[in-house]
């Protein structure tokens, strides 16, 4: 697979499946374009040319000291979509990624993207403020940074159980699967890890929410306790007039594990 090169030099990582119209998926924290695996599977063998790349900082990406903003991080994402001319592409953030989807539509102006599509997406923003009092408290995000700076791998290996919401109806995934996470996430850059809990919980999006004029899918779970739908999804689809909402009943956050085949579907339905 290609190491594709950033403006400062980062080698970004990248996977380039298939043929046909283009995807690209961007990961969430603390995870690698290997949480896609079903989706990105899927998607190719349907018909679809599948670009998911490592961001900067996590998986088999470069580790540099800086640039975990989201203006650095959309510059990767149009990078990506330089290097590989990619036209009329539709991009897809889960999580951390809705953000980097997010900023390269307003910052970079969605050139050669057609759609856009935001899983478990922190857009338009996660910190609580008087026009989201839905949102997460700053201290929330002080706590994680501290935490990871205790112990990383236990502070990760407690974070997953919400994240897949293990042992809730609609949630839960196998122990392998777990493990899986948390090898994953422990693949990445320590400064990189701290430097986005920063970025993906205090950026703003509201400013870039205007400059999304394509078709836009929004999935989110209505148990989602790591990036809540009524601070992000419920506000996310009155700011933007294309975007349609699918709610997956009771489902957490990690909707690209614990409902893989019907994200796949869904995914599959809106880019035909």
């Amino acid at each position: 697979m290609p190491m594709i090169t950033a403006d400062d030099g980062t080698e970004l990582y990248v996977k380039d499946w298939g043929q046909g119209a283009p995807v690209v998926l961007i990961h969430g924290w603390p995870l690698n374009a290997d949480s896609w695996e079903t989706q990105a599977l899927g998607l190719a063998e349907a018909g679809y040319r599948v670009i998911s790349y490592d961001r900067r900082g996590f998986g088999r990406s470069g580790q540099p000291f800086a640039g975990y903003d989201y203006d650095t991080l959309s510059d990767d994402l149009a990078t990506v979509i330089k290097a590989l001319d990619l036209k009329d592409a539709a991009i897809a953030g889960f999580s951390m990624g809705g953000g980097e989807v997010a900023r390269y539509m307003s910052r970079h102006q969605g050139a050669n993207v057609s759609k856009a599509v935001f899983v478990s997406s922190v857009a338009p923003g996660m910190l609580k403020s008087d026009d989201n009092p839905n949102g997460a408290p700053a201290d929330l995000f002080e706590q994680m940074r501290q935490g990871l700076r205790d112990d990383r791998p236990g502070f990760l290996a407690d974070f997953f159980k919400d994240f897949f919401g293990q042992g809730t109806p609609e949630g839960g995934v196998s122990d392998a699967q777990l493990n899986w996470a948390q090898g994953m996430a422990m693949m990445a850059s320590p400064k990189a890890t701290l430097d986005c809990v920063t970025a993906f919980g205090t950026t703003d999006f509201t400013g870039d929410m205007d400059s999304i004029k394509v078709p836009t899918l929004v999935i989110h779970g209505t148990g989602d306790k790591t990036v809540p739908i009524e601070a992000t999804a419920h506000r996310l689809v009155k700011m933007v007039p294309t975007a349609r909402l699918i709610e997956y009943d009771g489902a957490p956050h990690g909707l690209t594990a614990t409902h893989a085949t019907r994200l796949l579907d869904d995914l599959k339905a809106f880019l035909a």
